[in-house]
């Protein structure tokens, strides 16, 4: 029975939509059709109007795999979820809004505008999205595979499209929406949309019940601090304090894709994160590359909330294809130019050779993985990783084993370079940056290898995750502990307002910065966790 059986789907009358209300949430559904003639093909677009004609086309090239998966019986269907994001190329609604509505980001005009015009501008955008320079979109893309159909099968994507990466919201509603819609056709867009838009508005940070038919979503939003900054959120809301304490419950998110799953993604990499957390702190550029998209897509989203409580301020792209318009900028890089800060998730192997100045590679995944499993949701991965060395760490939980051949592997590995994953996918990270931070390996010890049984790994999962997030929760939060006097406003003076004439901040000078911390020192939690240059992590 699919999942859609349990859900009443109201008359026509009913179906009532406010769009003003459903914009707080989504922009709009599209369902897109794969013609092996043709290509992609926009079959509905509700509400109609919410894309540009270029955005249709990049939608449309961004909600498929890039290969069809294989081994599929005679008469099968095969579902996997996974997200993107793209950068909106100028907003239908943009052109319909009085000047006075625009919000133009310039820092000549920022400089001019109080502190109060600010949160009423912000209190506009948060309805429009007017400023919103990323498009989110959550894809439920099915293959039916059927030799009495023509060509032997057909491809359908399922997209819901938003200003917001809500995660833990868009991932649910997809599990609903996408079977609803093969059972009812596009009746089911109007009966996702008449409930979407009764929904309250958003607000970050807190545990929503969302209804949908007969049943209700509860979610936690991610904080304001973590949200991009073109998403809408309100002004007074970033002014929140980053972490002020470390949470008593797991469950409260405290960054962006809090339902990532850390453990099953990274599994056979697990000695890495740690590199790749400062590598996410620098900002430098990281190339994801994985069998499927939902296993690139977990692996940004994890690589993302790996720094929370900080905003991942660099871009990412959870699923990067060579028809994004910035594939061409990307890919016309000189010799020698820096390339731009990013973290890519991409399944095409033709990557390894376009782009093959960045200086990050990391590749995660198993080809033979069942995809429709790992939805970037906190699931653990369906079988035990090989027992040999994959990649430059060490195989599987055995993180304290050394051996000849696995040292001789991994130097195998680091001289063929990405380049051999063209030939056999592996789990390898690929990068010549020296860490300061040194893997917690009391930390790795307590994670628990559930073995073969899915039902067990997927509950060990979330005991993994728990682990692993507290951990970077704590060394993240720690290593913020020296900025923040920077982040507290002297006294305002007697009879001022802090809305109109907010305090200053101190100036914040960076040698300064640094010549007091080399005195002090980073506090113990870093000191135990840091080799003796850990004041050029800082630099």
């Amino acid at each position: 029975m699919s999942r859609s059986a349990s859900f009443l789907v109201r008359s026509e009358a009913d179906l009532k939509v406010d769009e003003k209300s459903l914009q707080q949430w989504v922009v709009g559904f599209c369902i897109i059709r794969f013609d092996l003639e043709q290509g992609q093909l926009i079959e509905e677009c509700y509400p109609a109007g919410c894309l540009t004609h270029n955005e249709e086309l990049e939608v449309a090239f961004s909600s498929f795999p890039d290969s069809v998966s294989q081994n599929h019986n005679r008469s099968s269907i095969h579902d996997c979820i996974f997200f993107f994001r793209v950068r909106r190329q100028g907003n239908p609604q943009v052109a319909h809004l009085p000047s006075s509505e625009i919000v133009e980001v310039n820092n000549t005009q920022a400089s001019q505008m109080t502190a109060s015009d600010k949160v009423l501008k912000q209190r506009s955008k948060i309805q429009t999205g007017v400023n919103s320079r990323y498009l989110y979109g959550f894809v439920f893309n099915r293959q039916r595979h059927d030799e009495r159909l023509k060509r032997g099968g057909e491809q359908k994507s399922v997209v819901i499209l938003s200003h917001n990466p809500f995660s833990s919201v868009f991932r649910p509603l997809l599990q609903i929406m996408g079977p609803l819609y093969f059972d009812i056709g596009k009746k089911a867009l109007n009966f996702i949309a008449s409930y979407v838009s009764m929904w309250p508005v958003p607000v970050p940070g807190q545990l929503m019940e969302l209804p949908i038919g007969n049943a209700t979503l509860k979610v936690n939003l991610p904080p304001a601090h973590c949200m991009p900054l073109d998403c809408g959120v309100l002004f007074e809301e970033l002014a929140s304090p980053i972490a002020p304490f470390l949470p008593s419950s797991q469950s409260v998110p405290q960054g962006l894709f809090h339902d990532a799953d850390l453990f099953g993604t990274f599994r056979g990499l697990l000695m890495q994160l740690w590199k790749l957390w400062e590598l996410l702190l620098i900002g430098e550029p990281i190339l994801i590359i994985a069998p499927t998209p939902p296993q690139c897509c977990e692996a940004v989203a994890g690589l993302v909330s790996l720094v929370a409580p900080l905003l991942c301020s660099i871009d990412f792209r959870p699923y990067f294809t060579i028809h994004d318009p910035d594939f061409a900028h990307l890919n016309s890089l000189q010799e020698g130019a820096a390339f731009p800060p990013m973290i890519l998730g991409v399944t095409n192997l033709f990557f390894l050779k376009s782009l093959r100045r960045i200086p990050h590679v990391l590749s995660v995944g198993n080809p033979v993985m069942n995809a429709a499993r790992l939805p970037f949701s906190a699931r653990a991965s369906t079988g035990r990783i090989p027992a040999g060395p994959e990649g430059l760490s060490l195989p599987s939980l055995s993180l304290n084993r050394f051996t000849p051949s696995n040292f001789l592997n991994a130097m195998k590995l680091r001289r063929d370079g990405p380049l051999c994953l063209m030939t056999e996918h592996k789990e390898a990270f690929w990068s010549s940056y020296a860490p300061i931070t040194k893997p917690d390996t009391s930390i790795l010890n307590r994670l628990i290898d559930a073995g073969m049984s899915p039902r067990v790994e997927e509950s060990m999962s979330v005991v993994n995750n728990d682990i692993l997030r507290r951990h970077f929760l704590e060394l993240t939060t720690n290593f913020l502990a020296p900025f923040g006097p920077y982040y507290r406003p002297t006294t305002p003076s007697e009879g001022s307002s802090p809305y109109v004439d907010p305090p200053p901040l101190p100036t914040f000078n960076a040698e300064d910065f640094l010549t007091s911390l080399s005195v002090r020192g980073p506090g113990k939690f870093l000191l135990k966790r840091m080799k003796s240059n850990w004041l050029d992590l800082y630099r």
